[in-house]
């Protein structure tokens, strides 16, 4: 291997970003607007989407990658990085590696990409879930466990790290703006057209083989947002005062509209958009969704999950090969008893009616969390109630909304305000929350959760790296919350969702203690 110079790298700290789709534009986009941080690698097997991201945060446009820069998948990185290591240790002169990976492929990948670097002692951020199944949750946790891994840790929830979930938490628990916290009413609302797109046609249709679907997936940061208003303690508090935990934990939740049942009828035996009777009429025609509001006006951001190319082609070839392009993918279908079950299960079906979808996850679902009052600790915690409430059917897309009771006042948040009235003095104050810039591309960013989340991972990587500060302060100072709190974030939603099959009441502290007995973590 060559030796590269790396002169102006050593600057700053180096990432290397595993899965270049929405969620690693999402983190690399701000990461390279830091003066202390670069985003140096990227793995990704889909060719355009690693030359673009390669061009846009890596190498510049019209320049070629770097040894060391550019991988077809994370599999290619890890031989890389295994040998340049030993040439390392062996006294030869060899490319530079990274400080740090972003691991933002497909939930199922996780775990898998997890554990096989552990050993390699890299700091990380791993995109929300960070695993599929509560075992798997398990045996991460027990591979990054241990003084040999004395590395910072986060995980994808980054709904605390948005400036308005940060002040309305300042607001309830440290200016306790309505006294003590009594009940929450959290709504998700996905949004018509997006479960459709994500959840009935795209990959996360179907549910794990432990039957967790849609609450994982889209929700599990939304648990954790719940956790962190409710369970952990306020800002400032001394680290050894424990969480207040739930009691219980119950839910209830259905497929109610994406079915066959509720196909119109004027659609007939068609299972696909583009040969249907009834698609000008329906809502959920792909044609409609995909061409008339996205592509027919330049916006591709949600078209790259379709065709993955489709910007390249819209630039380089125009709007008519764009369109040929984006209508014989959503032409392609599969015949029930016919194609075989893998192959459906294994791609997206974009052009799908999603009444003849293969699809079998909530589109409504309520999780409700219980505290009893917990005299065990300074704060004297009064007992209280949450519930979470994701929909399918809404028309605002994942701008996250709800009402707070507390002992002197109530409060209600959305994405852009946060409004209380006090019961003491009678008077309402309506607060207008800090905004972050969006990413590039149009993508959303949770209310700059994303950029925060990667702010904060890259400050603490820095703390550590740069400045000798302790892993466990860092980890705090910056991050919030270690792995086991994301964990047990992740549990909350498996019990939930155990709650949810079995229509019964999980007790929480019995539960998780089981859980963590079954899979050999220390308590």
């Amino acid at each position: 291997m060559p030796h590269m110079d790396t002169s102006q790298m050593d600057e700053k700290l180096r990432f290397l970003v595993i899965g270049a789709g929405q969620r690693g534009v999402s983190y690399a986009n701000p990461v390279s607007q830091m003066p202390n941080a670069a985003i140096h690698a990227v793995a990704e097997p889909v060719n355009f989407r690693r030359h673009h991201f390669g061009e846009t945060y890596i190498w510049g446009k019209g320049n070629a990658s770097d040894e060391g820069q550019e991988f077809s998948d994370w599999k290619q990185w890890l031989a890389w990085e295994i040998e340049r290591r030993e040439l390392e240790k062996s006294g030869a002169k060899v490319p530079v590696g990274v400080d740090g990976v972003f691991v933002c492929t497909l939930d199922a990948m996780h775990v898998e990409i997890m554990l096989a670097i552990a050993p390699l002692g890299l700091h990380v951020l791993c995109e929300k879930p960070l695993a599929t199944s509560l075992a798997d949750c398990m045996s991460v946790l027990k591979a990054f466990s241990g003084a040999q891994q004395d590395i910072i840790f986060s995980v994808g929830h980054v709904l605390r790290y948005s400036p308005h979930n940060q002040l309305l938490r300042k607001l309830l628990l440290t200016d306790r703006v309505i006294g003590d916290l009594l009940s929450v009413e959290h709504t998700e609302p996905v949004g018509w057209w997006h479960f459709a797109h994500s959840y009935t046609r795209g990959p996360w249709r179907r549910s794990t083989e432990n039957k967790d679907g849609s609450l994982l997936t889209k929700s599990c940061h939304d648990i954790d947002f719940l956790l962190w208003i409710l369970s952990q303690t306020p800002d400032g508090t001394a680290r050894d005062v424990p969480p207040h935990l739930p009691k219980t934990i119950s839910s209830t939740g259905a497929l109610n509209q994406f079915r066959r049942s509720r196909k119109p009828a004027h659609a007939g035996n068609a299972t696909n958009c583009l040969s249907c009777p009834y698609e000008r009429k329906c809502q959920y025609s792909a044609v409609k969704i995909y061409d008339d509001a996205r592509l027919a006006v330049g916006h591709t951001h949600w078209l790259n999950h379709v065709v993955h190319d489709i910007e390249d082609t819209l630039n380089t070839s125009g709007m008519d090969a764009a369109r040929k392009s984006l209508h014989a993918r959503l032409q392609q279908d599969y015949v029930k008893g016919v194609t075989p079950d893998e192959e459906i299960a294994d791609r997206t079906w974009y052009g799908r009616c999603v009444y003849e979808s293969d699809n079998n996850v909530c589109d409504d679902q309520v999780v409700t969390i219980k505290w009893d009052e917990d005299h065990s600790s300074p704060l004297n915690r009064p007992g209280k109630l949450a519930t979470l409430h994701m929909v399918a059917n809404t028309e605002i897309e994942c701008e996250r909304r709800g009402t707070v009771y507390g002992s002197h006042g109530e409060l209600a948040y959305d994405g852009k305000t946060i409004r209380y009235f006090s019961f003491t003095d009678r008077k309402e104050t309506v607060v207008a929350t800090p905004t972050a810039p969006e990413l590039e591309r149009n993508i959303k960013s949770h209310g700059g959760g994303d950029r925060g989340l990667a702010t904060a991972f890259v400050s603490a990587v820095e703390a550590v790296n740069r400045h000798g500060i302790k892993v466990a302060d860092a980890q705090g100072n910056f991050i919030g919350c270690t792995l086991e709190d994301a964990i047990t974030a992740h549990a909350v939603v498996f019990a939930a969702e155990e709650a949810r099959r079995d229509e019964k009441v999980v007790q929480w502290r019995d539960w998780w203690e089981s859980k963590k007995q079954q899979y050999g973590v220390e308590t």
